[in-house]
């Protein structure tokens, strides 16, 4: 049974006004709100790019197609090169508290905010699962009092290690062209996974010619190592870049894979007759 679909909404501004970067890009968060009176859980979806650009398609189709399942979504315009890191996480963090804040007018479940990201999105929301905070309660501003971890990860060909397998344009767009070994340390999310690193599907392809595989398989090795649930899909063949992959036969299944696997999280509303 299909879901029906409130309009997409017009992009919210993430930070109050004053606090973006002079080069006049403002990060946005964009709602796929459902109409459902029941609370669902939400994911905010962040495309990939290398650090330098936001990928259409990775965008608000995928934001429609976890409606399609009953998951709310917003979309995240996180800020790219030149500006470096820990701007876009900053970005990444505050559009969780932003909705953890927001959750009862939204009808959202405060216990249910996940993070989904492709290539360099990817990387972002690994990084927000692994570095996180519960937020400061003595903040003036009432959404940096919440906590910025979410409750799961969608990590989509994702960059994940800034080590032996990395993706040189998003390191070098994140970070600059000679970062500090502590600082890829740092940022190469497989090392920095812990028991509370929130469970994660994976998917990848094992030709990826842009983003290697090996990147998936490392994040997978640490979760397993500290206990963390994940699902871990590889599928033999396809290029980089997929997002939804609607003319790929055998990619394809993966995001009937992820809704299953969301789903059975407690992220979908229930769906009534």
């Amino acid at each position: 049974m299909s879901i029906s679909v409130e309009a997409e909404q017009a992009p919210l501004p993430l930070w109050p006004a004053g606090t973006s970067p002079s080069d006049g890009e403002i990060p946005t968060l964009t709602p796929f709100l459902l109409p459902s009176t029941e609370a669902t859980g939400t994911v905010v979806v962040c495309p990939g790019g290398g650090y330098r650009g936001r990928a259409a398609h990775e965008g608000a189709p995928v934001a429609r197609w976890l409606n399609s399942l009953g998951i709310a979504a917003f979309v995240l315009d996180y800020r790219v090169a030149p500006n470096r890191h820990p701007i876009p996480l900053a970005d990444a963090q505050r559009a969780i508290r932003t909705v953890r804040h927001n959750a009862s007018a939204w009808r959202i479940r405060p216990d249910r905010i996940g993070i989904l990201g492709f290539s360099a999105g990817g990387h972002l929301a690994a990084t927000a699962g692994t570095h996180f905070d519960p937020g400061n309660v003595r903040a003036a501003d009432p959404i940096e009092r919440q906590s910025s971890r979410p409750d799961a990860l969608v990590l989509c060909y994702a960059v994940i290690s800034f080590g032996e397998f990395r993706h040189d344009g998003s390191m070098v767009n994140l970070l600059g062209p000679e970062p500090p070994e502590e600082l890829r340390r740092f940022l190469s999310n497989e090392l920095q996974v812990t028991a509370d690193t929130p469970p994660t599907f994976l998917w990848h392809t094992g030709d990826d010619a842009g983003v290697p595989v090996e990147n998936a398989l490392l994040f997978a090795g640490a979760l397993r190592r500290n206990g963390v649930p994940f699902a871990l899909h590889i599928f033999p063949h396809g290029r980089h870049g997929l997002g939804l992959a609607p003319d790929d036969p055998t990619v394809g299944a993966w995001p009937a894979l992820c809704g299953r696997w969301l789903t059975a999280a407690g992220f979908a509303a229930p769906v009534r007759a």
